[in-house]
């Protein structure tokens, strides 16, 4: 058990995302964060809590015949001075207030706050989201407690500007990789460059125009870009090998299988190997709780282009949406800002339908 101190959820719930943020916990350091969650879940004698590494879950056993799991990672990327966090007029500005401790917070003060909800509910607050999918702390609980998530519809507090986002594109991440002779470069004709042949695979990447695809009544925008690219021995040397990485975030009517074979298309001759994928989800609307959430916050649902964990849970068959404050093309910028109403009226809606 932790012996951090707890956070005060008593205090208005954009103080409590300041409080949050300022505990730093950049993907890889979330244990001072994870030690405040527990210590302040453990106040709430209403929930029972789990800890598992460095995510907390807690959740309520009253018997109710529907569960809802309402979930958020505790990690950012890298701070850029960007913390403390301060009010600039009605904005919280500094790291993680929009990706995504703004939807952290509305979640650990209705936790504790809410003793009596009409659906049970089962918190999740986890770590390392914003790195490889393999050291995922929700992918982890699935591989290890899968009966913690079991529910009948999630919500996971990602930036959506307080509006429904349904389902998520999935991602792909591949390394294209060209190979050659090395020469000294005085004499490069006698060497085969394999910087030189990444040519082509640039040229189509700058020629491709990336499809906008309609699943379910919400349409994803694809992306196929270039992220980063390796190569060369020394100042004096042809190179014989060089990397190419892409990244591919395709709309949820395709799997992995299906967005990496359009890759390969893409870059036929040359060899793909992939490094990191997750797929996508679709937007898991149509179920009556979904419908009746939608209702409750009174605004039509939009398609979430960047991958998010609602992908877990569909892959669980857990119909999940997103719903948080915070502009989510503000994430992970070095200016991140959210509106402070916008946190507010977030914990308004999710209070309001869970109470």
């Amino acid at each position: 058990m932790s012996s951090a101190a707890a956070l005060n959820t008593s205090a208005g719930v954009a103080e409590l995302t300041g409080a949050i943020c300022d505990i730093e916990s950049v993907s890889g350091n979330e244990s001072a964060l994870a030690d405040a969650i527990e210590s302040t879940l453990r106040t709430a004698g209403h929930l029972e809590v789990i800890r598992d590494a460095d995510a907390i879950v807690a959740r309520t056993n009253l018997g109710r015949p529907q569960r809802v799991i309402v979930a958020g990672h505790i990690d950012t990327v890298p701070v850029n001075n960007n913390l403390p966090t301060r009010l600039e007029g009605a904005e919280l500005v500094g790291r993680g207030t929009v990706d995504m401790k703004g939807g952290v917070a509305v979640a650990l003060k209705l936790a504790v706050e809410l003793t009596d909800p009409r659906h049970d509910i089962t918190w999740i607050f986890y770590d390392h989201e914003e790195v490889a999918s393999e050291l995922n702390g929700l992918g982890r609980i699935a591989r290890s407690r899968p009966e913690l998530l079991e529910a009948d519809f999630a919500i996971l507090g990602e930036p959506s500007n307080g509006t429904v986002e349904g389902g998520c594109n999935g991602t792909l991440r591949v390394i294209v990789s060209t190979t050659g002779k090395r020469a000294h470069s005085a004499r490069a004709w006698m060497g085969d460059n394999a910087i030189h042949k990444l040519a082509g695979a640039l040229t189509s990447l700058r020629a491709y125009e990336p499809e906008s695809v309609k699943v379910d009544g919400l349409v994803y925008r694809e992306g196929l870009s270039a992220v980063g690219i390796s190569g060369g021995v020394a100042g004096n040397v042809i190179p014989d090998d060089a990397a190419l990485v892409v990244n591919y975030r395709f709309a949820p009517d395709k799997n992995v299988e299906q967005a990496l074979a359009h890759v390969r298309e893409v870059f036929a001759g040359y060899e793909v190997e992939v490094d990191d994928s997750a797929p996508g989800a679709r937007p898991g609307l149509t179920s009556a709780i979904a419908q009746e959430f939608i209702a409750a916050v009174a605004a039509a649902p939009a398609a979430k282009y960047g991958w998010t964990d609602v992908a877990r849970f569909s892959e669980f068959g857990i119909p999940a949406v997103n719903f948080g404050p915070g502009d989510p093309a503000l994430a992970h910028t070095d200016d991140e800002r959210v509106p402070v109403a916008q946190i507010v009226e977030c914990e308004r809606v999710l209070r309001t339908w869970l109470s």
